[in-house]
């Protein structure tokens, strides 16, 4: 199991858009490795579309169609991002001060953000 005997939040969705979790003893198993090598291409991923906005933020002149797919591609990886800190920050030590929120909660939507 997890440092804090919880499940593992996986950065993947179930078929019906709900999250899935892992529950394990061993952080070496064959999920286990499959979900940590997912969540660091998701954050490569995430890297590679930030650079590529900041290219196309320079252009004064961007197409709209353009800047609509990229706000679309850092949405997903946004998401992506915050999957993994969330579950990454549900396996933190007890004795660690950081507080962990919801999961779900920080995926879905949220009307208090203005953007």
């Amino acid at each position: 199991m997890t440092a804090h005997h919880e499940l593992r939040l996986l950065p993947w969705s179930g078929f019906d858009g709900k999250a899935c979790y892992l529950s394990t003893d061993h952080d070496n198993s064959h999920l286990s490795r499959l979900a940590d090598n997912i969540e660091a291409a998701q954050l490569s991923l995430a890297v590679d579309i930030l650079a590529h906005a900041r290219e196309i933020l320079g252009d004064a002149e961007v197409d709209p169609e353009k800047l609509r797919g990229l706000l679309s591609a850092l949405a997903r990886a946004l998401h992506h991002t915050l999957r993994v800190a969330t579950s990454r920050g549900h396996r933190l030590p007890a004795s660690s001060d950081i507080a962990v929120g919801d999961g779900d909660a920080a995926l879905s939507g949220r009307s208090d953000v203005p953007f």
